[in-house]
Formats: C-alpha cells, sequence, structure tokens
C-alpha cells in the first residue's frame, strides 16, 4: 500500500473496530485444527462497542462464548494503536494465576498478527508470560487476585477474568476502584457462580442503576455458531425434558423460530435447545444448577446456602427503603417505636478496625418485621453508647454477642449506662427478676448454640418473617455451610445476620415463653376482673396484679410502662 492508502487504512481501523478486528486478525478453530479468519458475531459487536463507549463495563456471558478471546482482540488493537505519550497498561485479574497469565497469552497472540506498518513489537528486555511490555510504552501484566496486586499499580484498562470465581472479595474490588480513581476502564467478565461478592454485587447494583456500569448480556440462543439446529420446548425444567423426550410431543416443540420471537417465547415459558445444549448438557452431567449458571446465565445461590433460593425470592419482595437515615447512613430506621409493641435487638460486635463491621438489629415481636439496622466501624464502647440510645427509643430487650470476648466490653458498658434490659444466657427470662446481674457478664455465645440459632433464623425467615434490609439481604446471599457449619463466603460478611439471627433466636424461644406466661396472666387477669363487682361491696380489697416484666425487671418495679404490653387489651 501506499502512503496514502496506509494512512486511510489507519484511521478506518482506529475508527472502526470490529472492521479493524475481522480485516488483521485470526483464531484458531479446533474442530478444523487451523487459522480461521476472525468473526465477530452480533452480540460480541455490540460488546465491542460498549467496551469502546463506556469505561465501566460487565458482562454476563455463557460457557464456550467467546468474550474471553473477543475481549483479548479489542485489548490487542487498544495496544496496537496507543501512542507513546499515552501508552496503555493493561492488569488481568483472576482468582488464579493460570487464568489470568490465558487472557493475558490470548492478547500476545493476537498482537503477533497485526501488520508490520504499525511497527509495534515486543521489548525484549520485558517480555515474559506475566508481564510483557511492548515498544510504544504499552504493557500487559497478569496477577492472581490480591489487594498486594494493586499496590503501586495504576492500570489503563483493569479486567477481571471469570469475576464470579474470585474469593478475596469487596476489600479487593474497592482497592480496584480506587486505583481507577483518576480514570481508565474496567471489564469484568464472568459466568455467574451464585450470589458472590463482586461479581453479582456489581451486576445487581447495576440493575438497580446504583453504578455506571454497562451490561453486556451475551445469551447462547443468539449465538450462530450453536443454533443452527435451535428450536423451543414449552417446559418450566429443560432438564426433565433431556432426559424424558417420550413425554413430550412435537406440539410442545418450536422449530424455525424467528430470532425477534425469542425473549417473547421465554417469557411465555419456552425454553431454548439445540444440539449444542444438549451435549453440552450432558457434560454438565444434566446438574439443573449448573445449566442454570453456565448455560441459561442465572444467578443462583449455592446449593449450600443456609437460606433457600425460594426464601430469598420472598424475602426480596419485602425489602424498603428506609424512612429515615442516620450517623452518616450508618442506621436505618423502617418504621417509628409503636407504644404497647415489644421489641427485641441482637448486637454483633466487631473490633472497629477494617476487617468487620459492627452491626445491630431491631425487630418488632409483634409485627414479625425488621425496623431498624446499624452497620459501621466502631470500638465496642461507641456501640454499646449507639445501642443504648436506639435501645431506649424502643424499649428494646438486648442480646448481646460475647463469643470470642469481643462483646464482653459492649455488655459492660450497657451496664454502666444503666441498661438492665439484657439477655443472660441459662437464665430463665420469667425468673430475671430473681437473678442477681454481678453473678454474670450478659450475652449469648453463639459457640454453644449456633446450630439452634441458625436454625431459629431460617424457620423464622421461611414463616413469613420480613427483612427490609438490602444490606442484611446481600449477606443472606453469601451465607453457605462451610465443611458444615453455616458462615459467610470469603470476602463476605455476616456482621448483620449474627445480629438479627439472634434476636429471631430470643423471640422464638425466651420471647415465646415469656407470651405464653403473659397469655396465662391476662386469663387470669381478666377471671378476677369477672368476678370484680363480688368484692365491690365487700370489705376485701380489690386485687392489684403484679408479674415479671418482659425484660427482666423485678415485681417490685417502680416504672408502671414496663407494664402496659402486659395488660394492654384488658378491660
Amino acid at each position: 500500500m501506499t502512503r496514502e492508502e496506509l494512512l486511510k487504512e489507519y484511521v478506518k481501523c482506529v475508527g472502526d473496530t470490529p472492521y479493524a478486528l475481522e480485516t488483521y486478525l485470526e483464531t484458531y478453530d479446533n474442530t478444523k485444527s487451523s487459522y480461521v479468519p476472525f468473526k465477530l458475531f452480533p452480540e460480541q459487536v455490540t460488546m465491542i462497542e460498549d467496551y469502546e463507549n463506556f469505561n465501566d463495563n460487565i458482562v454476563l456471558k455463557y460457557r464456550q462464548a467467546g468474550v474471553s478471546t473477543a475481549t483479548a482482540a479489542w485489548v490487542s488493537k487498544k495496544l496496537q494503536f496507543a501512542s507513546k505519550d499515552k501508552p496503555e497498561k493493561i492488569l488481568v485479574l483472576a482468582n488464579k494465576l493460570d487464568t489470568a497469565s490465558e487472557m493475558a497469552n490470548k492478547i500476545k497472540g493476537f498482537i503477533r498478527q497485526w501488520p508490520d506498518w504499525l511497527n509495534v513489537g515486543f521489548d525484549k528486555d520485558k517480555n515474559s508470560q506475566k508481564h510483557y511490555k511492548l515498544t510504544n510504552g504499552s504493557e500487559v501484566k497478569a496477577v492472581a487476585t490480591s489487594v498486594d496486586a494493586l499496590r503501586g499499580y495504576t492500570p489503563t484498562i483493569l479486567i477481571f477474568d471469570e469475576a464470579a470465581y474470585i474469593e478475596t472479595g469487596q476489600d479487593l474490588w474497592a482497592a480496584c476502584m480506587a486505583s481507577l480513581a483518576t480514570g481508565g476502564k474496567v471489564i469484568v467478565i464472568s459466568t455467574p457462580n451464585g450470589f458472590d461478592a463482586i461479581y453479582y454485587e456489581v451486576f445487581d447494583q447495576s440493575i438497580r442503576q446504583l453504578n455506571n456500569f454497562k451490561i453486556s448480556r451475551l445469551v447462547w440462543y443468539r449465538d450462530p455458531r450453536f443454533t443452527k439446529d435451535l428450536y423451543f420446548v414449552k417446559t418450566k425444567d429443560i432438564v426433565h425434558f433431556l432426559l424424558n423426550r417420550d413425554e413430550y410431543n412435537e406440539t410442545t416443540l418450536l422449530r424455525n423460530v424467528r430470532d425477534e420471537e425469542f425473549e417473547l417465547l421465554i417469557s411465555k415459558g419456552y425454553k431454548p435447545c439445540s444440539h449444542w445444549f444438549e451435549e453440552m448438557s450432558k457434560k454438565l452431567k444434566f446438574d439443573r444448577r449448573k445449566i442454570s449458571q453456565e448455560l441459561e446465565c442465572a444467578f443462583l445461590g449455592s446449593g449450600d446456602n443456609v437460606i433457600p433460593t425460594e426464601t430469598l425470592d420472598i424475602l426480596e419482595k419485602d425489602i424498603r427503603e428506609p424512612i429515615e437515615k442516620w450517623v452518616g447512613n450508618s442506621i436505618w430506621v423502617w418504621e417509628p417505636p409503636v407504644e404497647g409493641h415489644k421489641y427485641i435487638m441482637g448486637i454483633d460486635v466487631s473490633r472497629g478496625d477494617s476487617e468487620d463491621s459492627t452491626g445491630f438489629v431491631i425487630i418488632d415481636f409483634d409485627e414479625r418485621e425488621q425496623v431498624v439496622e446499624y452497620l459501621g466501624k466502631v470500638p465496642p464502647d461507641i456501640a454499646a453508647e449507639l445501642a443504648h440510645k436506639w435501645a431506649l427509643k424502643y424499649s428494646c430487650f438486648v442480646v448481646i454477642d460475647i463469643t470470642g470476648g469481643m462483646g464482653v466490653a459492649t455488655s459492660r458498658k450497657m451496664l454502666e449506662l444503666g441498661y438492665k434490659d439484657l439477655y443472660y444466657e441459662g437464665v430463665n427470662p420469667n425468673e430475671m427478676w430473681k437473678f442477681n446481674p454481678s453473678e454474670k457478664t450478659p450475652g449469648l455465645n453463639f459457640n454453644n448454640k449456633r446450630v439452634q440459632i441458625v436454625q431459629a433464623l431460617e424457620e423464622q425467615l421461611r414463616t413469613g418473617f420480613k427483612i427490609r434490609s438490602r444490606r442484611l439481604f446481600n449477606e443472606f446471599k453469601t451465607f453457605v455451610y462451610i465443611n458444615g457449619r453455616p458462615d459467610h463466603m470469603r470476602g463476605a460478611h455476616d456482621d448483620l445476620i449474627m445480629s438479627i439471627a439472634m434476636a429471631l433466636y430470643i423471640a422464638q424461644n425466651s420471647f415465646t415463653q415469656l407470651k405464653n406466661s403473659v397469655a396465662q396472666t391476662k386469663a387470669m387477669l381478666g377471671a378476677w376482673s369477672t368476678d370484680e363487682n363480688k368484692f365491690r361491696n365487700s370489705d376485701k380489697p380489690v386485687f392489684t396484679p403484679t408479674t415479671v416484666s418482659p425484660r427482666g425487671l423485678p415485681p417490685n418495679s417502680n416504672d408502671p410502662k414496663d407494664y402496659l404490653w402486659l395488660l394492654s387489651g384488658l378491660k
């Protein structure tokens, strides 16, 4: 080509990325054992255009979607056409170094294919599998995920490959966002892997328009490689269809469907299928969860979720925006205190450092709903002062997690502040007035009752208890059984879960006992009031009832408010 022709071609490649990739690049075709011209299908073209037009991108893909290959091709073009004044710095992050290196090698392979007239090659002094530079100053670095990976490195393009499988969690994500604060692109790529702490959270927030990420959705039934024999079947369970074809007839199958009808059929309960889909399902051993996640791009909770996916779906419908927010958005309020209602507060205490947060949750025992929530990083004594304020506001019975000793300081501070309505492990709530508080530290040791507490949590949520908080809901999605023990996934947290679990445990056990006792007392009082006329003209005094306060106060309490809920409803 002449100099003028080269200039025109250069300008065309700069302005039309799909053209540049398809003109100059090739991919290896395993079925033909040879290289074939690089070809983007329509959804890949849209994805590439999103990369060009948006700084924040997240890609939802199926297995074998070719997203990593298309992304590597796009990156290679960015590197080749970068100037020495503005070189590109590419950082590829993945859960495993091998995964990150594979992406880096794909980029390197495409770099080698660009024509010589670009005059961009590899720097001989820096050229390894994990880190290489180009003669225009651009570079590619592949690392396994850790916060340290970003130290001293500011990428212009940050790629999270198979992000749903990254286990280092939110701290890594925060570090990545900080590294891009001055500019740069981020591309998050993955098939779903349950409700993980990075990929799902970013995707979910994007759906709810809480971040600026542009979603690229790739669905297999629009991939021309896999849909030559595409058909749709009327079924809720594609695995059942694949394993029991004899139960279906041709009237339930739709073939030769137009592209514009795909989404309509899916909305009506049809499932797409093809020979490729059948073979992939077979490779996945017809595992419903794997097929849903890896082929149908469905976010499903882990099979080991403490709270079943079905329950989570119901819980999400009750989530509400708080009516009030306090203390720098850390305290959320959904309902004001109602006179006569019984409230329980659960407190999970942290050290106040960067590792964990302190959380407390207030539940309405009568309405079976969450009404207040706090989540923040404060030391135990400050946590006690906050909890004390809100416990007084709602007249709460308070249970504090003292497992490992972190909550002991909070318990003692609550006592110093004069709060007496505290849970003491092993003490019958009906006999609190007999108990000397100086004999024992108030609080609950999780290690002693972890199974019972988690069982109470699951039962209460399954039977209609309403949570209001999105923060709490997100913790539920990553709360799983690890080696048989209920715990949060790596990189996730369970501070609010522990708080509400303790409150619900007390509600199901101790407070239920009190409620039964109160019911008996109310019946007795009702009987006494019925017979009151017998004594009206007698010399005998009218009976004045005393009983145990639900908050552990003795019968000689001088505060009549402590008995209002007990006597409510009596004439």
